[in-house]
């Protein structure tokens, strides 16, 4: 089965002509590997077993004459003997990056008759192939970070034949955690008392399930080599190239300078104290594999001073590398280096500033997605190349946005192809904020980041579907992705953190309820396919697609119902309290959903990572905590303005509640029972014993401009003539003139039909508008029983409808 964006599925439940057996009976096969190879690889293979465990019930074989066979070339005798053997084509390995060959084998050793072989031809190579291996058999890379089940499996087998990936198009590819507080330092905290090697391991794990080999770890107050030294012990065991984010050079994160820095973060007055703490950066890493960052910003992520000028930046550089060389015992060119054109560092580029050609040159977008440089075609090649710093995240202006995912893939794409064929392929590195809600752009960027020649802009939503089909299954995949393609769409047009009431007109075109309503269809349609979808993958569902869609469809109700509250408090319209109110409660459910995230999903997995304040910011920068928009509440006096609905396109609709007069008799009231009927609610007279006598009427008033006759509509509830089949009647005038009697129910004679299928009763009569203005409708009731639901007067225009037409503006 072919597969665009990777290779073809090659596992299956079922077995075909001389398909080798992986799972039988829910026992898989032996996994062989060498106790030589890297230290990545066997902890890799051990996570294979695990795979396996999850899969079938049971722990892989011991023993047996099939097996699963992984290793290194270089690494591991076996795999080197069935290169030598040519039983695996050793031109498939040599000299290639990263790259991995999955093959079935007859006889690859004395004892074993059958094998799939997984041989790389680098530690990574291997590891990769080991874990699309695991993703073939059912565990998504998203297992531990998004909560997917693993389908349970009694048979598993392999397709015969030979499979691989390729090498990858890019050298570096990964992510950067940033923006980290309060939302993934707090769950960090919790879970695993800090930002340390107890969290940092399931991060490296799915860095490397996703193809990918880079990191820049996270750096608000925390300094990744100095909080654990683990941590960078484990990164090169695991196999993740680490480097420091585009403020941080020489391997020291930002924090270490306010922990142990000596002096100003300035070159020109502090240069010892930098080149010394630099140094000390250098010999924690130098054993490790590593991008050195080179260059300086200014303290905090600040640029640097004005009087700092190209000269001085150029002799930073030189000062760095000089450390480097002498640190490491080698040329300094032989480690691998960036200098990250960031926001006014690209300034200096633009005016001359040039660095070695074997550093790599790191271009950035905007911070919001948008490309600022890419390299001149005609340009001569640079050793170093260039990589590419891009946004699913950002703290700073306009304002900041890092609550939650509003990347499109197919801006991503567009963006990140443009990159590309510009030559850029050296690095490419995405700032993911907590990692969490980003996890579908993550696999979309490393995906596309291994092979973007296989990405085009008609095969995007389906990369979402296959995507969707891994984490929910192949039944739910398309109104899966139908939802995260419309979401992102939706949040891409504005982020939550920029979206107020004055966002969308509520004027012009209906703008503001239409996209309000998009995002509640949004919402409904996904909290369909919650229940419809098993219970085991409801969590994953909830994370990845339903929360996401749910509270921004909530904020858009928010914004919506603040601007419908400042629109009628300004017309010191009562109708601004029931949207105060609405504004309130949405405001209410946001804090609800973020508890439900953090607090009910998985179990409670998850605390804090919804932390991100999105609603109440006044400037770039976030609130300390959110803060309800203004709405205003208006006092209903004892001066009532009189209910005069104004004629609008040929008509008049009224709600029967909407009366300016309501005169009771002697022993009959009126009443208003809400909800009862089709729009909004039904009057009645009661005692139902009591027949109304001649006070008993509603009066409605109308402001009319067309002349002539009209028809005057009266919509009932279908109550039948309970009364001796003689009827339920009512008479109605206009302005004081004769009356008209009308009979709603009369002729009934006990039929099935239109009544009962419609659920109302509809009644007219002909009246002569001689002028324009004011005009008052009266209808009186004869008998009790007569629920009057709403009344419609007709003066050419009305359009027919199974509502009738929506109620008229007043005057």
């Amino acid at each position: 089965m072919a597969n665009p964006f990777g290779v073809e599925r090659f596992v299956f439940p079922s077995a075909g002509q001389e398909y080798l057996s992986l799972v039988e009976n829910g026992k898989p096969v032996q996994i062989i590997s060498d106790v030589n190879d890297y230290a990545g690889v066997i902890r890799a293979v051990g996570d294979l077993k695990d795979d396996f465990r999850k899969v079938s019930g049971n722990l892989p074989s011991v023993s047996g004459k099939t097996a699963i066979i992984v290793g290194t070339a270089g690494k591991s005798a076996i795999i080197d003997k069935l290169l030598r053997d040519g039983k695996i084509d050793k031109n498939e390995l040599a000299g290639k990056n990263e790259k991995y060959v999955i093959q079935t084998i007859d006889n690859p050793t004395g004892d074993i008759q059958k094998a799939l072989i997984i041989a790389g031809s680098d530690k990574r190579g291997t590891i990769y192939g080991i874990y699309e291996l695991s993703a073939q058999i059912g565990v998504s890379p998203w297992y531990w970070w998004a909560d997917v089940p693993v389908e349970h499996q009694t048979n598993l087998y392999i397709k015969p034949g030979k499979y691989t990936d390729g090498e990858p198009a890019v050298k570096y590819r990964g992510i950067f955690i940033n923006d980290e507080a309060p939302a993934f330092q707090g769950w960090c905290i919790e879970k695993f008392g800090g930002v340390n090697s107890k969290m940092y391991k399931h991060m490296f794990e799915l860095i490397l399930r996703l193809k990918g080999n880079f990191l820049w770890p996270a750096m608000w107050g925390n300094a990744f080599f100095d909080d654990d030294p683990l941590n960078g012990q484990l990164a090169d065991e695991y196999g993740i190239v680490i480097s420091t984010s585009h403020h941080e050079p020489m391997g020291c994160a930002h924090s270490e300078w306010k922990r142990y820095g000596q002096g100003a973060w300035n070159y020109n007055k502090n240069p010892k104290a930098l080149q010394n703490f630099w140094k000390g950066g250098m010999e924690r890493m130098k054993n490790y594999e590593t991008v050195v960052t080179v260059g300086m910003r200014g303290d905090g992520d600040e640029p640097m001073s004005e009087e700092s000028d190209i000269a001085l930046l150029q002799k930073i550089v030189k000062d760095q590398r000089k450390i480097i060389s002498e640190v490491t015992g080698k040329k300094a060119e032989e480690t691998p280096q960036v200098w990250a054109l960031y926001k006014e560092v690209q300034d200096y580029y633009d005016k001359g500033m040039r660095v070695p050609d074997d550093i790599t040159l790191l271009l950035c977008d905007d911070n919001w997605g948008n490309v600022r440089k890419l390299p001149d075609l005609n340009a001569k090649l640079r050793k170093g190349g260039y990589g590419m710093y891009y946004h699913f995240d950002y703290v700073g202006g306009p304002r900041n946005y890092k609550w939650i995912n509003v990347s499109q893939v197919q801006r991503i794409w567009e963006q990140m192809n443009l990159t590309y064929q510009y030559g850029v392929d050296k690095i490419w590195v995405v700032n993911v904020g907590d990692l969490k809600p980003m996890e579908y752009p993550i696999s979309f960027f490393l995906d596309m980041a291994w092979n973007p020649d296989r990405f085009n802009a008609d095969n995007l939503l389906l990369h979402t579907e296959e995507w969707c089909a891994r984490q929910f299954g192949e039944k739910y995949a398309k109104e899966s992705a139908r939802l995260i393609n419309l979401y992102t769409k939706y949040n891409r047009r504005v982020t939550p953190e920029l979206l107020n009431e004055n966002t969308y007109s509520l004027e012009n075109y209906n703008e503001f309820e239409t996209v309000m309503n998009d995002y509640r269809n949004l919402t409904i349609d996904a909290m369909l396919l919650y229940y419809l979808i098993p219970d085991k993958y409801k969590d994953a569902f909830d994370q990845l697609v339903l929360f996401p869609v749910n509270a921004c469809s909530n904020l858009y109700e928010m914004y919506y119902a603040v601007a419908r509250n400042r629109h009628y408090a300004a017309k010191r319209d009562i109708r601004a309290n029931y949207w105060a109110d609405k504004a309130k409660e949405c405001f209410a459910k946001d804090s609800i959903l973020t508890m439900h995230y953090n607090n009910d999903i998985a179990g409670g997995k998850w605390p804090h990572m919804m932390d991100q304040i999105r609603i109440g910011y006044t400037s770039w920068q976030q609130p300390e905590k959110s803060v309800m928009p203004k709405v205003e509440y208006i006092v209903q006096t004892m001066i009532h303005k009189e209910k005069i609905f104004a004629e609008a396109d040929g008509y008049v609709s009224i709600e029967a509640e909407n009366h300016t007069t309501a005169n009771n008799g002697a022993k009959v009231s009126w009443i208003i029972i809400p909800d009862l009927g089709k729009t909004v609610s039904g009057v009645t007279t009661t005692p139902v014993t009591e027949n109304p006598d001649k006070d008993v009427y509603l009066e409605y008033k109308a402001d009319l401009k067309t002349k002539g006759k009209a028809r005057l509509i009266v919509l009932t509830s279908p109550t039948l003539n309970f009364n001796a089949n003689k009827g339920l009647r009512y008479a109605v005038s206009l302005n004081g003139g004769e009356e008209q009697i009308v009979n709603i129910n009369g002729h009934y004679k006990g039929e099935l039909g239109q009544w009962q299928a419609e659920q109302i009763i509809e009644t007219s009569t002909i009246h002569n508008i001689d002028k324009e203005g004011i005009h008052t409708i009266r209808i009186r009731p004869l008998e009790p029983g007569i629920v009057f639901q709403k009344i419609m007067l007709d003066t050419g225009g009305l359009k027919p409808s199974y509502l009738g037409a929506p109620q008229s503006d007043l005057k």
